[in-house]
């Protein structure tokens, strides 16, 4: 089987897929749609990061495509709906640069409050202007953390650490870590000395911060942005770092982001004092991209090797439990009453009995696991594929 990996994913990756006995390619940058699409012929696997967008239009040129991997953390350009229509699982790695995302927001957070990169830009020219006026520990600030997933939770107990006092707002009800509190969203704004954003990539969220939030804020507060970049409105900050509101900011994303290192970048932040601006690079370090990369590798080859679903987004989980049989099929069908006597029937009237079994469901996907412990004939699999309502069905060993 062939793995397609694109966008310069860790070599790590290859080296699991390798292992497992798959025929690796690999492309350093996202290619073209039309390009992309002439290449999916006979990929079983492929690999992407956030530039490349998978659609019904890709899926439709892509046959023998079983799983897809994002070595990153959201899958929003992954149209998912599709992927289980056709029985593509999709896996991600949502915990693995949780850390490297943190440490730059605290590390940004520190250098904002201390005026690093103006006092720098200053020296470079000359120019000593040693003060203290207007700098200030991050000790004792209010942190604000809008959106408490994998990283606001992470986030939230390392500035407890360095003595901050936290709070956060979060759509879904989460547990809160140490001493962390759950404000709403307008009392946050107005209570915090710093604000940092890490929502998801849901459409709902565009624009999410905007005029009316930053008029909301504290005056003199610190803003970070390393979520996803149009969830900020940059005009309106903009502005508001120039009335002064707004002390200082950090932006990892943008609403536009240039396709490759070759293309040029523009922002009306560009040349504002005290504002941080990184080309994305929060996850970017070489210890979360060796662990993005061997961890969602890993996944997809357990999903070939067991049928395991585990870290799947949008198939049911299964997680293999217990002993090896002699043979296992993996049925992935529409979730609808019934399924589960009809696969049973094919294995009785082939006189085959089944060992071990399990059926799980999520939404509006089926996904059976059939053992088996003695000889059964090859023409089993095409008529689990017969089957009214499957979407498709595998020998997994």
């Amino acid at each position: 089987m062939k793995a397609l990996l694109l966008e310069n994913i860790h070599p790590g990756a290859t080296r699991v897929f390798q292992a497992a006995g798959f025929e690796v390619e690999t492309v350093p940058q996202s290619p073209a749609k039309k390009l992309l699409a002439q290449m999916m012929g006979d990929v079983a696997v492929l690999g992407i990061r956030s530039k490349t967008r998978i659609g019904p239009d890709i899926l439709q040129r892509a046959p023998r495509l079983s799983a897809i991997g994002a070595f990153c953390i959201g899958t929003e350009q992954i149209d998912s709906s599709a992927c289980s229509a056709k029985g593509i699982s999709v896996f991600n790695a949502p915990y693995s640069n949780t850390r490297s995302v943190v440490e730059i927001a605290l590390g940004e957070m520190i250098m904002l409050l201390r005026g690093v990169f103006e006092n720098s830009s200053r020296l470079h020219r000359g120019i000593w202007a040693k003060s203290a006026e207007g700098y200030h520990e991050i000790r004792g600030k209010r942190l604000g953390i809008i959106g408490y997933g994998n990283i606001g939770s992470q986030l939230s107990t390392l500035a407890e650490s360095l003595g901050m006092e936290v709070g956060y707002c979060d759509i879904e009800e989460k547990l809160s870590l140490g001493n962390a509190r759950k404000y709403p969203l307008k009392e946050l704004l107005g209570r915090s000395d710093i604000v940092t954003v890490h929502v998801d990539g849901r459409e709902s969220n565009r624009n999410f911060i905007g005029e009316k939030e930053f008029a909301g804020m504290k005056e003199g507060v610190i803003f970070l942005n390393l979520s996803r970049g149009f969830v900020v409105d940059v005009e309106a900050l903009a502005r508001h770092l120039r009335n002064g509101r707004i002390r200082g900011a950090a932006l990892d994303v943008f609403p536009e982001e240039p396709e490759s290192s070759k293309a040029s970048f523009s922002s009306v932040l560009q040349g504002l004092p005290n504002v941080i601006l990184t080309p994305h690079i929060g996850g970017s370090t070489e210890e979360a991209q060796a662990g993005i990369g061997d961890f969602v590798a890993e996944r997809i080859v357990a999903y070939f090797a067991t049928g395991s679903t585990v870290s799947s987004v949008n198939f049911p989980v299964y997680h293999p439990t217990g002993r090896t049989y002699l043979h296992r099929f993996a049925h992935i069908h529409e979730n609808i009453p019934g399924m589960l006597a009809r696969i049973n029937e094919v294995f009785a009237r082939r006189n085959v009995n089944i060992a071990g079994q399990q059926l799980v469901t999520r939404g509006t996907i089926g996904y059976a696991i059939i053992d088996v412990d003695g000889p059964c004939g090859k023409g089993i699999l095409p008529e689990l594929e017969a089957i009214p309502n499957t979407i498709r069905a595998r020998l997994v060993y």
